[in-house]
């Protein structure tokens, strides 16, 4: 049956800030990786370049827990300041657009596990920000693609990604034209490639935005604008003035 083309516009950056909280030895139970726990500390205002955790499959086609770069610096890159424009992959273009194609071809596909994402709403007094969380409190499982990358001149290696982004849902669409791809459960065997699925078939998975009635949302105080605040109080609701 042929499917239905879901329609997309181009659109400024969407998910740029994640609260990773949830210890890494409950995500590694979770996500049931096999590889020891990295040490990484949890973070309330995860921003573009910074390390976060992800699940990926090693050589052997087991999961694994991984410290990467947030901001995908492709391989044929020469420079690495790039990946501060590929934070973000659109669903609707991330098989064909240079940055993210040859990732998504070789199968380097990931989860960005998070307890939540920060969003600006745009308001008559400026902008506000809200936690988007799971309704049930257990981290989401976000799509992303991940990269690894040479630089040619000192010979180190970065290992990077992205996450991808797709038409919102009915709770995130007030709030902004774009929402991170959400995976459910039974659908991360497939995004990871333990179960064999055509470029087709990944393509649908992450044109679907996740159900509005599996997620809530609530205004977070201001301080969450600047990157230097990482702290608990970011992540808990405030109250709007009437």
């Amino acid at each position: 049956m042929r499917r239905p083309i879901i329609g997309a516009r181009e659109s400024g950056k969407m998910c740029g800030r994640v609260v990773q909280k949830t210890p890494l030895s409950e995500i590694r139970v979770l996500f049931e990786t096999v590889n020891p726990v990295p040490n990484a500390a949890p973070t309330y205002n995860g921003a573009p370049t910074d390390t976060l955790p992800i699940v990926r499959l090693d050589r052997d086609g087991r999961r694994s827990l991984n410290l990467c770069r947030w901001g995908l610096i492709p391989s044929w890159s020469k420079d690495k300041a790039i990946g501060a424009r590929c934070i973000n992959a659109m669903a609707e273009t991330v098989a064909a657009k240079p940055a993210f194609r040859d990732a998504f071809a070789r199968g380097q596909r990931c989860i960005v596990p998070v307890d939540g994402f920060y969003e600006w709403q745009k308001t008559a007094s400026g902008k506000q920000p809200y936690a988007i969380v799971s309704g049930d409190g257990l981290p989401l499982a976000m799509a992303g693609l991940w990269e690894r990358w040479k630089d040619r001149t000192t010979g180190d290696t970065l290992q990077t990604f992205t996450i991808i982004t797709t038409v919102p849902n009915e709770l995130c669409a007030p709030i902004h034209d774009r929402m991170p791809v959400i995976l459910p459960r039974d659908k991360w065997a497939t995004w990871l490639g333990e179960r064999e699925a055509d470029p087709d078939d990944l393509r649908w998975l992450i044109l679907r935005p996740y159900p509005a009635a599996l997620m809530r949302s609530y205004p977070v105080d201001g301080r969450v604008g600047n990157v230097r605040n990482n702290d608990a109080g970011l992540f808990e609701p405030v109250v709007l003035a009437a």
